[in-house]
């Protein structure tokens, strides 16, 4: 008989397979799934000790851990609802999302974590440390419910980009369908480099995924960095590597990359941003696997779609493939009729992995869910014949330039190829006869590249509105908690950037 729930999945795991490893760290340490079970059992204890029944949140102020793996299982065997807080976020953000998720227990890490707490006015519920859970793990089960499979189990976060992060909650259907639908990304015992907060979306639904194909997750060290995460992928003999754009260049150029045994790999997946012809091409000679691009959302169970192994490069740097097996993805006019192929509409997502809703938040669950169950959650692109999706942005930075509409992903994509350019990001500023124009922020590859040289760039293949404006050079990108680009703060720049000239040239 099938598991139903993801504790009667591990307990599957711990009878047949106990001895492989489900996590191991940069300092070598080893989690195999029958300890995680044990420990599990042990920790569920101590958090019934601590008044923990079912249907309470816990929330996880712990860094991406063996320690933080055991606390969810221990959590959602009580049919309690696990929710991970990125260590990154700030005081005002962890106060936001204690607001919303109401926690009986916060369970902190060291005394840094204890200290993130100190100026949150928001009750985090009873505070207590992993060092006097730890003895716990040793403990007998305590008397564990009869878990639903359709009850909340996880909450996850949204990133916050255009407004206040929410809840996104699943139960343990949603993570079986996300394990249906990850494709090439997992294979029976692959061995997996972990490079994101487990916090997020992409660890937390993954666990039903990791643990019914016995897949030993690597954890890399917090801050991440390209020589910890090298070093890894050749001690531990990763075969499934993964990170954002930013992340792979940084491996590519660190000085142990060519000194790096990867023979083990089988795969690269990236994603989370466009990704250049240049740094796919150097992926595909230097890496020496397939590349795939892969396409996710929070609320969609951190499943959408992605490119295949064999697809063009062209696909790949232009496109986020093909929806993911068991997912159905269309994109509408704003009439809520269905695009015709190379038409730019709404993003709208449909599968069981698609979140049960926002916690505690019916009114901003019915305007992104449906009806019918078709998820609409801002993202802008088109299909084409093949249903090969290319995103054109989030509809909250389109911009209007003059009355023509300017998506940046298409400016994005068309400048990430400049010789001169490693990595850019449009952003819209208020301009007082056009309404608004668009200013690139740009990390010069080699030399420093001009408004004038990239808006010829861009015309070349684009209409002449879509060329940017203005043009901020940076050190490097600013990232969100989750590791993704701020264009909030790149937009702050260039506005005061742009102001500063006007000042300047009256």
């Amino acid at each position: 008989m099938s598991a139903t729930d993801i504790v009667t999945l591990l307990r599957d795991a711990a009878a047949r397979d106990g001895d492989l490893e489900a996590f191991v760290d940069a300092d070598a340490r080893r989690l195999s799934f029958g300890a995680w079970d044990r420990a599990a059992d042990g920790v569920a204890a101590g958090l019934v000790d601590r008044g923990v029944r079912m249907g309470d949140v816990v929330c996880l102020l712990l860094p991406s851990s063996i320690e933080y793996m055991i606390c969810y299982q221990a959590v959602v065997r009580l049919g309690a609802i696990a929710s991970g807080v990125n260590l990154r976020l700030g005081t005002a953000e962890i106060a936001h999302l204690l607001s919303i998720a109401r926690p009986r227990v916060t369970i902190t890490g060291d005394d840094a974590t204890v200290a993130m707490l100190a100026g949150v006015p928001t009750d985090p519920g009873t505070t207590v440390a992993w060092h006097e859970l730890e003895p716990w793990c040793r403990a007998e089960a305590p008397r564990l419910p009869v878990l639903d499979p359709r009850r909340p189990m996880l909450i996850c976060w949204t990133g916050g980009t255009t407004g206040r992060p929410r809840g996104a909650w699943f139960d343990h259907e949603n993570l079986a369908a996300v394990a249906r639908g990850t494709g090439v990304l997992s294979a029976l015992h692959d061995r997996r480099l972990s490079p994101i907060p487990f916090a997020h979306v992409g660890t937390m639904t993954r666990a039903w995924d990791e643990i019914s194909r016995r897949i030993t997750t690597v954890i890399t060290p917090s801050p991440w960095s390209a020589s910890s995460a090298l070093a890894l992928l050749a001690r531990e003999r990763v075969t499934v590597a993964q990170g954002v754009p930013t992340q792979w260049e940084l491996m590519l150029r660190d000085p142990t990359f060519a000194t790096t045994d990867r023979s083990s790999l089988r795969l690269a997946g990236i994603g989370g941003a466009a990704v250049s012809p240049d740094l796919l091409d150097r992926m595909r000679r230097l890496v020496g696997v397939p590349v795939v691009n892969r396409y996710a959302a929070t609320e969609a169970g951190g499943l959408i779609s992605g490119t295949r192994p064999d697809d063009a490069d062209d696909v790949v740097t232009r496109t986020v493939g093909r929806a993911s097996d068991g997912v159905e993805v269309r994109v509408v006019d704003d009439h809520g009729a269905v695009a015709g192929p190379g038409e730019i509409g709404t993003v709208q997502v449909r599968s069981a992995a698609v979140m049960r809703g926002y916690w505690r938040d019916p009114d901003a669950t019915a305007a992104v869910v449906d009806r019918d169950g078709w998820l609409t959650f801002g993202d802008v692109a088109s299909l084409d014949a093949d249903g090969n999706i290319t995103l054109a942005g989030r509809k909250g930075d389109m911009y209007v330039r003059g009355g023509y509409n300017v998506y940046p992903v298409e400016v994005e994509r068309r400048l990430a190829a400049h010789p001169l350019v490693e990595q850019v990001a449009v952003v819209s500023v208020a301009d007082p006869v056009l309404g608004e124009v668009g200013v690139a922020a740009v990390v010069p590859l080699a030399g420093s590249p001009t408004l004038d040289d990239l808006r010829a760039w861009v015309m070349a293949e684009l209409a002449d509105y879509k060329a940017p404006d203005g043009l901020v050079l940076v050190d490097a990108m600013p990232l969100t908690a989750i590791g993704k680009i701020d264009r909030q703060e790149l937009a702050a720049r260039a506005a005061q950037e742009r102001s500063t000239s006007t000042e300047e040239g009256r």
